[in-house]
Protein backbone atom coordinates (compact mmCIF):
# COMPACT_ATOMS: atom_id res chain seq x y z
CA UNK A 1 0.00 0.00 0.00
CA UNK A 2 1.29 3.47 -0.90
CA UNK A 3 2.25 5.45 2.23
CA UNK A 4 -0.04 8.35 3.08
CA UNK A 5 1.37 11.88 2.66
CA UNK A 6 2.50 13.73 5.81
CA UNK A 7 0.29 16.42 7.34
CA UNK A 8 0.43 19.82 5.70
CA UNK A 9 2.86 22.15 7.39
CA UNK A 10 5.22 19.34 8.35
CA UNK A 11 4.02 19.07 11.94
CA UNK A 12 6.23 16.74 13.92
CA UNK A 13 4.54 13.76 15.59
CA UNK A 14 4.15 13.88 19.33
CA UNK A 15 3.40 11.15 21.82
CA UNK A 16 -0.35 11.06 22.51
CA UNK A 17 -1.75 10.01 25.88
CA UNK A 18 -2.97 6.45 26.16
CA UNK A 19 -6.71 5.86 26.51
CA UNK A 20 -7.81 6.32 30.09
CA UNK A 21 -5.07 8.82 30.96
CA UNK A 22 -7.51 11.71 30.99
CA UNK A 23 -8.90 14.24 28.54
CA UNK A 24 -7.68 17.53 27.14
CA UNK A 25 -10.02 20.46 26.51
CA UNK A 26 -8.96 23.52 24.58
CA UNK A 27 -8.80 26.66 26.68
CA UNK A 28 -12.02 28.66 26.54
CA UNK A 29 -14.06 25.87 24.94
CA UNK A 30 -17.14 24.67 26.73
CA UNK A 31 -19.43 21.90 25.55
CA UNK A 32 -22.32 22.00 26.02
CA UNK A 33 -23.11 25.70 26.26
CA UNK A 34 -25.71 28.08 24.88
CA UNK A 35 -22.99 30.19 23.30
CA UNK A 36 -21.60 27.23 21.37
CA UNK A 37 -25.02 25.98 20.26
CA UNK A 38 -26.06 29.45 19.13
CA UNK A 39 -22.88 29.87 17.09
CA UNK A 40 -23.44 26.53 15.37
CA UNK A 41 -27.10 27.32 14.70
CA UNK A 42 -26.21 30.65 13.13
CA UNK A 43 -23.63 28.93 10.94
CA UNK A 44 -26.12 26.27 9.83
CA UNK A 45 -28.51 28.98 8.68
CA UNK A 46 -25.88 30.01 6.12
CA UNK A 47 -24.87 26.51 5.05
CA UNK A 48 -26.03 27.10 1.47
CA UNK A 49 -24.69 30.64 0.93
CA UNK A 50 -21.51 30.34 3.02
CA UNK A 51 -20.51 26.67 3.33
CA UNK A 52 -16.88 27.55 4.04
CA UNK A 53 -17.73 29.37 7.26
CA UNK A 54 -20.34 26.82 8.28
CA UNK A 55 -18.29 23.68 7.84
CA UNK A 56 -15.03 25.19 9.04
CA UNK A 57 -16.72 26.06 12.34
CA UNK A 58 -18.31 22.61 12.55
CA UNK A 59 -14.95 20.97 11.87
CA UNK A 60 -13.22 22.95 14.63
CA UNK A 61 -16.01 22.07 17.02
CA UNK A 62 -15.91 18.36 16.13
CA UNK A 63 -12.15 18.08 16.56
CA UNK A 64 -12.50 19.88 19.88
CA UNK A 65 -14.92 17.13 20.90
CA UNK A 66 -12.53 14.39 19.82
CA UNK A 67 -9.71 15.97 21.82
CA UNK A 68 -11.98 16.40 24.84
CA UNK A 69 -12.54 12.65 24.95
CA UNK A 70 -9.17 11.38 23.76
CA UNK A 71 -6.50 14.02 24.15
CA UNK A 72 -4.57 15.94 21.46
CA UNK A 73 -4.73 14.48 17.95
CA UNK A 74 -1.23 15.63 16.97
CA UNK A 75 0.85 12.72 15.74
CA UNK A 76 -2.12 10.35 15.61
CA UNK A 77 -3.59 8.54 12.62
CA UNK A 78 -7.13 9.74 11.96
CA UNK A 79 -9.53 8.38 9.34
CA UNK A 80 -12.34 10.67 8.18
CA UNK A 81 -14.89 8.33 6.61
CA UNK A 82 -17.46 9.98 4.36
CA UNK A 83 -16.07 13.46 5.03
CA UNK A 84 -17.20 15.01 1.74
CA UNK A 85 -15.02 17.91 0.63
CA UNK A 86 -12.60 17.47 3.51
CA UNK A 87 -13.26 20.20 6.07
CA UNK A 88 -12.82 17.75 8.95
CA UNK A 89 -9.73 16.18 7.45
CA UNK A 90 -8.11 19.57 7.00
CA UNK A 91 -8.84 20.56 10.60
CA UNK A 92 -7.34 17.32 11.94
CA UNK A 93 -4.26 17.87 9.78
CA UNK A 94 -4.01 21.51 10.84
CA UNK A 95 -3.63 20.26 14.41
CA UNK A 96 -0.85 17.87 13.44
CA UNK A 97 -2.77 14.63 12.95
CA UNK A 98 -1.98 12.17 10.18
CA UNK A 99 -5.52 12.46 8.82
CA UNK A 100 -6.92 10.86 5.67
CA UNK A 101 -10.25 11.25 3.93
CA UNK A 102 -12.23 8.32 2.52
CA UNK A 103 -15.19 9.46 0.40
CA UNK A 104 -17.22 7.20 -1.95
CA UNK A 105 -18.61 9.98 -4.16
CA UNK A 106 -15.99 11.87 -6.23
CA UNK A 107 -18.50 14.68 -6.77
CA UNK A 108 -18.58 15.34 -3.02
CA UNK A 109 -14.83 15.93 -2.95
CA UNK A 110 -15.27 19.20 -4.84
CA UNK A 111 -12.71 20.93 -7.02
CA UNK A 112 -9.86 20.93 -4.49
CA UNK A 113 -9.97 17.79 -2.34
CA UNK A 114 -7.33 17.33 0.38
CA UNK A 115 -4.09 15.66 -0.67
CA UNK A 116 -4.98 12.76 1.63
CA UNK A 117 -8.30 11.98 -0.11
CA UNK A 118 -9.13 8.45 -1.26
CA UNK A 119 -12.24 7.46 -3.21
CA UNK A 120 -13.45 4.45 -1.26
CA UNK A 121 -16.64 2.88 0.04
CA UNK A 122 -17.15 3.06 3.80
CA UNK A 123 -18.41 -0.52 3.74
CA UNK A 124 -15.04 -1.77 2.49
CA UNK A 125 -12.13 0.51 3.32
CA UNK A 126 -8.81 -0.32 1.59
CA UNK A 127 -6.99 -0.59 4.91
CA UNK A 128 -5.64 -3.31 7.14
CA UNK A 129 -7.14 -3.93 10.58
CA UNK A 130 -6.41 -1.53 13.44
CA UNK A 131 -4.55 1.21 11.55
CA UNK A 132 -6.36 4.20 13.09
CA UNK A 133 -6.05 5.84 16.48
CA UNK A 134 -9.25 7.78 15.73
CA UNK A 135 -11.94 6.86 13.22
CA UNK A 136 -14.27 9.76 12.53
CA UNK A 137 -17.64 9.81 10.76
CA UNK A 138 -19.78 12.95 10.81
CA UNK A 139 -23.37 12.80 9.57
CA UNK A 140 -22.89 9.73 7.39
CA UNK A 141 -24.86 6.98 9.12
CA UNK A 142 -28.24 8.29 7.88
CA UNK A 143 -26.94 8.00 4.32
CA UNK A 144 -26.03 4.30 4.37
CA UNK A 145 -28.49 1.47 3.84
CA UNK A 146 -26.74 -0.89 6.28
CA UNK A 147 -25.56 1.02 9.38
CA UNK A 148 -24.43 -2.12 11.22
CA UNK A 149 -22.02 -3.14 8.46
CA UNK A 150 -20.76 0.43 8.23
CA UNK A 151 -20.07 0.53 11.98
CA UNK A 152 -18.34 -2.85 11.78
CA UNK A 153 -15.94 -1.45 9.20
CA UNK A 154 -15.21 1.61 11.35
CA UNK A 155 -14.43 -0.70 14.26
CA UNK A 156 -12.28 -2.99 12.13
CA UNK A 157 -9.88 -0.26 11.05
CA UNK A 158 -9.58 1.21 14.57
CA UNK A 159 -6.84 -0.11 16.84
CA UNK A 160 -7.79 -1.70 20.18
CA UNK A 161 -8.33 1.15 22.62
CA UNK A 162 -8.80 3.63 19.79
CA UNK A 163 -11.65 6.13 19.56
CA UNK A 164 -14.58 6.03 17.15
CA UNK A 165 -16.60 9.21 16.64
CA UNK A 166 -19.96 8.69 14.93
CA UNK A 167 -22.70 11.26 14.58
CA UNK A 168 -25.90 11.20 12.55
CA UNK A 169 -29.12 13.12 12.11
CA UNK A 170 -31.91 10.91 13.40
CA UNK A 171 -35.00 10.72 11.22
CA UNK A 172 -37.53 12.27 13.59
CA UNK A 173 -35.34 15.24 14.54
CA UNK A 174 -36.38 18.63 13.12
CA UNK A 175 -33.60 18.28 10.54
CA UNK A 176 -34.18 14.59 9.76
CA UNK A 177 -35.41 15.26 6.23
CA UNK A 178 -32.37 17.41 5.47
CA UNK A 179 -33.20 19.99 2.78
CA UNK A 180 -36.92 19.16 2.90
CA UNK A 181 -37.16 19.25 6.72
CA UNK A 182 -39.25 19.63 8.83
CA UNK A 183 -41.95 18.65 6.34
CA UNK A 184 -40.67 15.06 6.39
CA UNK A 185 -42.83 14.64 9.52
CA UNK A 186 -45.82 14.68 7.17
CA UNK A 187 -44.36 12.18 4.70
CA UNK A 188 -41.16 12.00 2.70
CA UNK A 189 -42.70 12.17 -0.77
CA UNK A 190 -44.93 15.08 0.16
CA UNK A 191 -41.93 16.90 1.65
CA UNK A 192 -39.80 16.33 -1.47
CA UNK A 193 -42.62 17.54 -3.73
CA UNK A 194 -43.00 20.67 -1.63
CA UNK A 195 -39.27 21.34 -1.88
CA UNK A 196 -39.40 21.11 -5.68
CA UNK A 197 -42.38 23.47 -5.86
CA UNK A 198 -40.73 25.98 -3.54
CA UNK A 199 -37.22 25.98 -5.04
CA UNK A 200 -37.76 24.93 -8.63
CA UNK A 201 -35.00 22.32 -8.43
CA UNK A 202 -34.90 18.62 -7.55
CA UNK A 203 -34.12 17.57 -4.00
CA UNK A 204 -30.67 16.14 -3.35
CA UNK A 205 -31.96 13.36 -1.09
CA UNK A 206 -34.45 10.57 -1.70
CA UNK A 207 -35.65 8.39 1.16
CA UNK A 208 -34.52 4.81 0.64
CA UNK A 209 -31.83 5.76 -1.87
CA UNK A 210 -29.35 8.17 -0.27
CA UNK A 211 -31.21 9.02 2.94
CA UNK A 212 -32.54 6.50 5.45
CA UNK A 213 -34.77 6.69 8.50
CA UNK A 214 -32.29 5.95 11.30
CA UNK A 215 -33.60 6.13 14.86
CA UNK A 216 -31.79 6.64 18.15
CA UNK A 217 -33.39 3.83 20.16
CA UNK A 218 -32.71 1.09 17.62
CA UNK A 219 -29.18 2.38 16.96
CA UNK A 220 -28.30 2.35 20.66
CA UNK A 221 -29.62 -1.21 21.02
CA UNK A 222 -27.53 -2.35 18.06
CA UNK A 223 -24.36 -0.71 19.36
CA UNK A 224 -24.82 -2.01 22.92
CA UNK A 225 -25.18 -5.52 21.54
CA UNK A 226 -21.79 -5.36 19.83
CA UNK A 227 -18.71 -7.01 21.34
CA UNK A 228 -16.13 -4.96 19.43
CA UNK A 229 -16.90 -1.51 20.88
CA UNK A 230 -18.04 0.05 24.13
CA UNK A 231 -19.99 3.29 24.44
CA UNK A 232 -18.06 6.09 26.12
CA UNK A 233 -20.84 8.63 25.57
CA UNK A 234 -24.19 8.79 23.77
CA UNK A 235 -25.31 12.40 23.60
CA UNK A 236 -26.84 15.16 21.55
CA UNK A 237 -24.10 16.65 19.42
CA UNK A 238 -25.48 20.22 19.49
CA UNK A 239 -27.78 20.39 22.54
CA UNK A 240 -26.80 23.30 24.86
CA UNK A 241 -27.56 21.50 28.14
CA UNK A 242 -28.22 17.98 29.47
CA UNK A 243 -26.65 16.61 26.30
CA UNK A 244 -26.52 13.03 27.60
CA UNK A 245 -29.73 13.20 29.62
CA UNK A 246 -31.94 13.92 26.60
CA UNK A 247 -30.67 10.75 24.90
CA UNK A 248 -31.80 8.67 27.91
CA UNK A 249 -35.47 9.69 27.47
CA UNK A 250 -37.20 7.19 25.13
CA UNK A 251 -39.57 8.79 22.67
CA UNK A 252 -38.60 12.35 23.49
CA UNK A 253 -35.03 11.75 22.33
CA UNK A 254 -36.17 10.90 18.81
CA UNK A 255 -37.45 14.46 18.37
CA UNK A 256 -35.35 16.52 20.79
CA UNK A 257 -31.83 15.21 20.20
CA UNK A 258 -31.46 16.70 16.68
CA UNK A 259 -28.21 14.83 16.08
CA UNK A 260 -26.88 11.83 17.99
CA UNK A 261 -23.19 11.66 18.80
CA UNK A 262 -21.69 8.33 19.77
CA UNK A 263 -18.21 8.25 21.27
CA UNK A 264 -17.08 4.64 21.12
CA UNK A 265 -13.96 2.85 22.30
CA UNK A 266 -12.60 -0.12 20.34
CA UNK A 267 -12.45 -3.18 22.57
CA UNK A 268 -9.21 -5.14 22.99
CA UNK A 269 -8.83 -7.95 20.48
Amino acid sequence: MTPFPPPRGGAAPVTAPRPGEGTSRRLGWKDPSFRRSLALFRAFRHEQDDPEACYSLLARDAVDQVEAYDGPVAGRTVLDVGGGSGYFTEEFRRRGANAFLFEPDPAELGGKPPAAAVVADGYLLPLRDGVADVTFSSNVLEHVADPETFLSELARVTRPGGLIYVSFTNWLSPWGGHEWAPWHWFGAERARARYVRRTGRPAKHTLGENLFAVHIGSTLRQVRARDDVTIVSARSRYWPFLAEAVVKAPGIREFATWNLLLILRRCPS
